[in-house]
């Protein structure tokens, strides 16, 4: 599809997750719309552009993890989000120039950067699907996975900062069941999801905003989260917030200053037996 195509399908009549989150990034791929929901979401919760930035930074690390430790050489990446630099791809090829990455979005905007999300190594390669995360089977049987993953071998599944956005009433648990069922031994879960865990009272406020402004969303406890890992074996440290996911100083994720309770997210790495 051609990126005319996408903007044809923009919806700027209400928010939408991803434009919010390239707003809370400090991106320019938002519309007045979202900036307004963005900001509302600020003012109750001032800790959201760390929160951002910070699920940002657990994708990167986890993913070097999983090349340099784990020998994964395939991700897929479900929930891609507009692109922001270093993607998925670029982190994982940067440690294995070999890596193959399946990016999955149902966004329209996502859709006309997808260009962007495939602009692979030569030994690697990328491609995007336009698909919905509450239709594993269709994902998963799209041909232009098959053309770059081999499910036959380990694969990464990336959830970061989606599951939120997957209602109890969607079934979040047999979504990713459904997903890990699919890959084989060695296959990796990576997860971040944002908390109500240290601020309930704020996040009841943010939640009232994502769904006021059409977007339902359900913050789940870590209990609920780990969860998720259920049959997995869970790399150390285990369900942490995002920052004391294995911060490596060499890269700057070292901050002293950053509380849980600003940061808001757990996170987690498990490995299928």
């Amino acid at each position: 599809m051609t990126g005319s195509h996408a903007a044809r399908d923009i919806d700027t009549s209400k928010p939408h997750s991803a434009r919010m989150y390239d707003y809370y990034l400090g991106g320019k791929d938002h519309f007045d719309v979202d900036k307004k929901a963005a900001e509302q979401v600020a003012v109750a919760y001032p800790g959201i552009f760390v929160c951002a930035r910070e699920n940002r930074a657990f994708m990167h690390r986890a993913t070097r993890v999983l090349a340099r430790e784990h020998g994964i050489r395939q991700w897929l990446d479900i929930g891609t989000g507009i692109p922001t630099e270093p993607n998925l791809h670029q982190v994982a090829q940067a440690v294995v120039p070999e890596a193959r990455v399946v990016y999955a979005d149902n966004d329209p905007l996502v859709l006309k950067y997808a260009e962007t999300l495939m602009r692979s190594t030569r030994e690697g390669r990328t491609t995007y699907i336009e698909a919905d995360a509450n239709e594993p089977d269709v994902l998963l049987n799209a041909p232009e996975l098959a053309e770059v993953l081999d499910l036959t071998k380990p694969v990464a599944l990336s959830l970061n900062a989606l599951l939120h956005f997957i209602t109890d009433s969607q079934d979040p648990y047999g979504l990713v069941g459904r997903l890990m069922d699919a890959l084989p031994s060695g296959s990796a879960l990576a997860i971040s999801h944002c908390t109500p865990d240290f601020d309930p009272a704020t996040w009841a406020k943010v939640t009232q905003i994502y769904t006021s402004g059409g977007t339902p969303v359900r913050f789940r406890p870590k209990a609920e989260v780990a969860r998720f890992f259920d049959g997995l074996d869970l790399l150390e440290p285990g369900i942490v917030v995002g920052h004391r996911w294995r911060p490596d100083a060499a890269e700057g994720d070292v901050d002293e200053n950053l509380s849980d309770a600003t940061v808001s997210l757990w996170s987690g790495v498990g490995i299928k037996p």
